[in-house]
């Protein structure tokens, strides 16, 4: 396989740069601080809120982030450059479902991360993401199938068990190209490396994409390559293999 141009290096964190008990390896800061060292831009491409990932890129030397799934893009200063918001029929609906599911919820709005609970009002605040965790398999269909119906959300998730709902056109991948636009660099010199359903459109639409070992089979399938298990340091594998061998 011939090796690509990489310009700009797009990871999502969980399940892939970072390992089980939240750290980055010493290896994938080497591999890390080395691609940004010869000048690629490395990204962070995150489910998180901003507030949850800010310290992980400053330790890094990471200049943008992504986060919400493609609902926001930063600056490592603070400095947001874009932001996407739920509709009030996107509010109606994680409500109804709520109500009658009862499941274990997350909810991400332009200040905070709610766990497993929520405001009074959810109409008086601006939400980016709703997330719900559903362990049993024909409830989180119906969900699924129940919340595809609403044409003004987009769905995905982070892990096989949880339903992640963003406006509708809000992605990963969409916004690695607002990015790249602004930072003059094509799609096709973007390496992208996750996990989960919410990695899939940066997958497929980076010039190389990449999907670590514990990916999801969706995920796997529409991959260039696979790298190894985000336990050993396999975004560090896949940036040593494509970039700076």
């Amino acid at each position: 396989m011939k090796k690509p141009d990489i310009r700009l290096i797009a990871l999502d964190m969980d399940g892939t740069v970072l390992h089980t008990d939240h750290t980055i390896s010493k290896e994938n800061e080497r591999a890390i601080k080395q691609a940004i060292a010869q000048g690629v831009e490395v990204v962070f491409a995150t489910g998180r809120h901003f507030s949850t990932c800010k310290a992980y890129a400053a330790s890094l030397g990471i200049n943008y982030l992504i986060t919400v799934n493609g609902g926001e893009i930063w600056t490592i200063n603070g400095e947001l450059l874009d932001r996407n918001t739920l509709s009030k029929e996107a509010v109606a609906k994680y409500q109804k479902l709520y109500n009658r599911y009862q499941p274990w919820t997350w909810l991400v709005s332009k200040d905070r991360v709610w766990r497993n609970e929520q405001p009074d009002r959810l109409e008086n605040d601006t939400w980016l993401k709703f997330g719900f965790d559903v362990s049993d398999d024909k409830v989180r269909e119906n969900m699924i199938q129940e919340l595809s119906e609403e044409k003004s959300i987009e769905l995905s998730n982070s892990s096989p068990t949880n339903i992640e709902i963003n406006a509708v056109g809000v992605n990963k991948a969409k916004a690695i190209e607002k990015l790249c636009a602004k930072l003059d660099i094509e799609m096709n010199q973007v390496m992208a490396m996750g996990d989960s359903l919410n990695d899939i459109k940066m997958i497929q639409e980076a010039g190389f994409g990449v999907a670590m070992e514990n990916a999801q089979d969706e995920v796997k399938k529409v991959a260039e390559w696979v790298t190894t298990h985000h336990t050993k340091d396999g975004v560090a594998e896949a940036i040593d293999k494509w970039l700076l061998s």
